[in-house]
């Protein structure tokens, strides 16, 4: 009898593939589907907990928003593996740069483990570019990007002020 795994807790480790029939038909396809939808929920879910939407985590991953999206919606049950593997390097690559201390331990050790399996950056067709030569440049943009329009101007008011400018370029 065909049962269909219960979806893993956020950042569970240990998801194993679907089961592989013994009658050496290959794997089933509800338990294959109910897998793929599974892990769709575990990347929106983390995707959404980096603050990341579909457009900008596509781009980080070098593939189409349509992939992303349907592979996150369980639709892309026929999503080549490549797509997979570039979307999970590009989620891997941001979790790693989040504050260990927010993260599950098993998401921690997920982490140590893909970085150990999966290739380099490069090898999946996309390279890591910095966006800026300095960090701090990057998380203002993202916090002033983040803050409504009036958080931004009074932003603009404080690093105007932190520098001595008095108005506006």
């Amino acid at each position: 009898m065909n049962r269909r795994p219960a979806p893993r807790p956020f950042g569970e480790a240990n998801s194993t593939p679907p089961d592989v029939s013994t009658a050496g038909r290959g794997t089933e396809a509800p338990v294959w589907r109910a897998w793929m939808q599974d892990l769709g929920r575990r990347q929106r879910r983390i995707r959404e907990f980096l603050g990341l939407s579909q457009e900008q985590l596509a781009r980080l991953a070098g593939v189409s928003q349509g992939s992303l999206s349907r592979l996150e919606t369980g639709k892309g049950l026929a999503t080549p593996l490549l797509i997979v593997l570039k979307i999970n390097a590009a989620l891997g690559h941001e979790l790693r740069r989040v504050d260990r201390t927010l993260l599950s331990t098993n998401l921690c050790e997920a982490l140590e483990l893909q970085a150990a399996l999966a290739p380099t950056g490069s090898a999946l067709g996309f390279t890591e570019m910095p966006v800026t030569p300095d960090d701090g440049i990057e998380q203002l943009v993202r916090l002033y990007r983040s803050a409504s329009e009036r958080q931004r101007a009074g932003v603009l008011s404080v690093v105007r002020a932190m520098l001595g400018e008095t108005k506006d370029p």
